[in-house]
């Protein structure tokens, strides 16, 4: 029977089934990653002492969930994004980004309202929570809205998802599908033959 087993095509459903439950396994320490790093976050919001604020990604991921304090002197015009308030309502979310006295620049999320129409802000300086930038490494949500706004919703490390389980799964049940689906062509193939 193993001669008549096709080399070519036995071999690259192998190979592809390998790559499979590889990418399984690495979804299984993704999700050994992420609980720590949701830790991590979860843990930085107890921090009182205000870091610096970061200028490139690698320095935003050592402080999001962190509180802090900016001077923002020159603000950006108002940029609505989607975003929630403090009662988990959907609306817009406004953001400006500033340029930052020692240099750099900082999105700042300077409140919450239903209407996306522009808000003007003079700057000044805010304290908030840290987070994922969208154009820059990392945005402040302000703790106390600018005036005519709502709070935002607070940035809360356990709204990450941490979904790998279900995609390891997915990878191991592609890995089991396609030997399935060959072994029933072999078997066809065999019969036929």
């Amino acid at each position: 029977m193993l001669k008549r087993l096709p080399v070519i095509p036995t071999l690259l459903v192998l190979v592809a089934v390998a790559v499979m439950v590889r990418l399984g396994f690495w979804q299984l320490d993704r999700m050994g990653q992420k609980a720590a790093l949701i830790a991590q976050y979860d843990q930085a919001q107890d921090r009182i002492d205000a870091p610096a604020w970061p200028q490139t990604k690698d320095e935003a991921v050592a402080v999001l969930y962190r509180q802090t304090i900016l001077d923002c002197r020159k603000p950006g015009p108002d940029m609505p994004i989607a975003g929630h308030n403090a009662q988990g309502e959907t609306g817009w979310s406004h953001m400006v980004t500033c340029q930052l006295e020692g240099g750099g620049t900082a999105e700042i999320v300077i409140g919450w309202s239903r209407n996306p129409a522009s808000q003007q802000w003079p700057g000044g300086v805010v304290s908030g929570t840290i987070v994922e930038g969208i154009a820059a490494p990392a945005r402040l949500v302000v703790w106390e809205p600018a005036p005519g706004l709502e709070p935002n919703a607070a940035p809360d490390p356990a709204t990450i998802p941490n979904n790998h389980w279900s995609y390891a799964i997915q990878w191991f049940l592609f890995a089991a599908t396609a030997l399935v689906i060959y072994a029933l062509a072999l078997r066809k193939r065999l019969r036929g033959a």
